[in-house]
């Protein structure tokens, strides 16, 4: 395993969690209800979680990084919002 692989996919990692916090916190502001927050949560999980292993095996260095990049700047930019 490449170290560049580790650190993006720890770059994806960090940022995705936040966003992931930042999309349930939004879910319960418009909603108000818990099951529609827990599907949200989820749902970011699954998305992180397949991205994660996709960056760790398969996408080559370009794609990683875009990858990790633009996630950690959306969620820069969401939480600067927010």
């Amino acid at each position: 395993m490449e170290a560049w692989r580790i650190l993006a996919t720890a770059l994806l990692t960090v940022s995705g969690i936040i966003g992931i916090l930042l999309a349930m916190a939004r879910a319960r502001e418009r909603t108000g209800r818990g099951s529609t927050v827990a599907v949200t949560g989820l749902v970011g999980l699954t998305a992180l979680t397949v991205a994660a292993v996709l960056t760790l095996t398969t996408l080559p260095a370009v794609g990683a990084w875009a990858l990790s990049g633009a996630i950690a700047l959306t969620v820069s930019v969401l939480a600067l919002a927010s």
